[in-house]
């Protein structure tokens, strides 16, 4: 199941033009380069709800600030689904 909501985000975000990092795991990293960016789209994911840690420097090199979602197998597709959904929404965000 878990495996399965790993391989399905990983699909429907490519789809979306997400910039994804490899990993299989289900800590799945999407760049944003920029602070501001990441900042952004996790504060616009939690008024929705989807709570995405933002991971600025110095935890990871400058220009590389992203987003840490974090799939279990407890999620829902339609959780996995309804983050999809915001994340495209997030794309309409100004940078």
């Amino acid at each position: 199941r878990l495996r399965g909501h790993i391989h399905y985000f990983r699909e429907q975000a490519t789809g979306l033009g997400l910039q994804l990092m490899d990993s299989t795991t289900p800590i799945q990293p999407v760049l944003l380069g920029s602070n501001e960016r990441a900042l952004t789209w996790s504060a616009a994911l939690e008024q929705r709800g989807i709570l995405v840690g933002a991971i600025r420097p110095p935890t990871v090199p400058v220009g590389q600030a992203r987003l840490r979602i974090t799939f279990s197998a407890a999620h829902e597709r339609d959780d996995v689904d309804r983050l999809l959904q915001a994340l495209a929404d997030c794309r309409r965000l100004p940078a």
